[in-house]
């Protein structure tokens, strides 16, 4: 009697995992006529339009219209009878991920990409073994198998913090009510974002951070204007705190016991929001049955063309290692494909530009003072206020600054950072500059429209010091 492992079904590809890169890669390759596979466990177009980039934006935008009432004073509006109703919130975001499933569906229709839901894993090489979520199992074989399966929120080993039953920024993107307090263990980019929107829809929000800075990668200018920026909202910060143990469940009571310079501090509120990191989805998935090797942290091992230990598999997104970013993961896509046609485009060197949809946004490209000064790189700095800039004040939003570092040898643009009302729009323009290779005179004299955010960088770049003024 034959196995289905004796005969599987064959494709040219089979992409494990519906992430950006693994859903670009089958819907092109199919479009050029090759037979192509993606298995998803549950979230069609991966997670990006499901439960993280897409979904906290339109949170954070209806926290960003919840704080125009709160501030309606300032414009001349009367706030009366102003009720945040978490139902409505929950309700618009589903019904924009509703619409982007759609879209996907149609992507696969169009490029004739097969989409099975289910799970699987690994039995051999470049065979999947799939359980699918409707019952019964299949076994395909890819002549190029793509690893797309992304990352996971980290639930650290602490007593009592998984008995708790902690909201992730899923199932805080789903709430139908206001908590009351909400306890974000966590002081990085989801962290931030949802304490804010939170703390602007009603729950009083208490931060805790390991580190002594919330946003510790960052320059010191920048997590210190991020510190003000929340304590002035009403956000409670605990920095330096070492989270030991956790009683309680979450939406109902919580209690956290945490250690600050040898002073235990204990937290109590009815909600926790764990995000303190993200882990690879590489468990459980017969990796090691397919001869794909993993690093000590559980990513996949890739080397610069995204090629695993495994010939002909590739690995790409979070669960490769490559920065948490979706834009990054989308330029994944753009290597393998290339690769797979004999091409030799590789990740290093990469630009990685990124933006904090806080409110005002934080956005960098290049270096920052930071990394300059630990990698030895001299450089000028031009620093101006957000007050500078003034599209800025017709808003009302005068709060944070932009910053550049500017070679010392060259007029090349070294780094960009935006910390203010569309930082993430005003960075796109610095960064095509710097892909350019054009000098910060360029920018410096252009003629922007005004008022526009867009102007501010003249200023910015006319305040760059002369060549012989530099910081190292």
């Amino acid at each position: 009697m034959q196995t289905p492992m004796s005969h599987p079904e064959e494709y040219d590809v089979v992409v494990l995992g519906c992430g950006e890169a693994g859903k670009y890669l089958a819907w092109t390759l199919a479009k050029k006529g090759m037979r192509v596979v993606v298995i998803e466990r549950k979230y069609i177009g991966g997670s990006c339009p499901n439960i993280a980039c897409m979904p906290s934006k339109n949170i954070i935008h209806s926290a960003k219209v919840a704080s125009y009432f709160w501030r309606s004073g300032e414009f001349g509006i009367t706030k009366d009878n102003t009720r945040i109703s978490m139902s409505g919130v929950r309700d618009r975001k589903r019904k924009m991920v509703d619409g982007m499933v759609e879209v996907h569906l149609d992507r696969f229709k169009a490029s004739g990409a097969q989409l099975l839901i289910g799970s699987g894993r690994f039995i051999g090489l470049k065979t999947i073994e799939i359980a699918l979520a409707d019952g019964g199992a299949r076994v395909l074989r890819g002549e190029k198998v793509i690893i797309s399966t992304g990352s996971r929120t980290t639930i650290e080993p602490v007593p009592g913090l998984l008995e708790a039953s902690p909201l992730t920024h899923i199932e805080t993107l789903d709430l139908d009510c206001i908590p009351e307090h909400l306890l974000i263990v966590g002081g990085g980019y989801i962290g931030l974002e949802l304490a804010q929107a939170m703390r602007r829809f009603g729950s009083r929000v208490t931060i805790i951070e390991r580190n002594a800075r919330l946003a510790h990668r960052e320059d010191q200018d920048v997590t210190d204007a991020l510190d003000d920026m929340f304590r002035e909202e009403g956000i409670e910060v605990v920095t330096g705190a070492q989270l030991r143990r956790v009683e309680g469940k979450s939406g109902e009571r919580v209690k956290l016991y945490t250690v600050r310079k040898g002073s235990e501090i204990n937290l109590e509120g009815t909600h926790v929001l764990v995000a303190t990191g993200r882990t690879p989805n590489t468990q459980g998935i017969g990796l090691e049955l397919a001869g794909v090797e993993t690093t000590g942290r559980g990513h996949v091992k890739v080397n610069e063309r995204l090629e695993t230990t495994a010939p002909g598999v590739w690995a790409v997104g979070d669960c490769a290692g490559s920065p948490h970013f979706t834009h990054i993961v989308f330029d994944d896509f753009r290597i393998v494909l290339d690769n797979l046609a004999g091409g030799h485009r590789v990740t290093t060197g990469r630009q990685v530009p990124f933006c904090m949809f806080t409110d005002p946004e934080f956005a960098r490209v290049g270096l920052s003072e930071t990394e300059a000064k630990e990698r030895g790189i001299a450089y000028r700095l031009a620093k101006i206020p957000m007050l500078t800039v003034y599209r800025a004040r017709t808003l009302t939003e005068t709060r944070g600054f932009l910053k550049a570092l500017i070679d010392t040898e060259s007029d090349r643009i070294l780094g960009f950072t935006a910390l203010g009302v569309e930082a993430g729009e005003i960075i796109a323009v610095v960064q095509v500059a710097m892909l350019a290779g054009l000098p910060f005179t360029a920018l410096r004299d252009a003629i922007f429209t005004h008022p526009t955010m867009a102007e501010g960088l003249i200023p910015l770049f006319s305040a760059v010091p002369t060549r012989p003024q530099t910081i190292t």
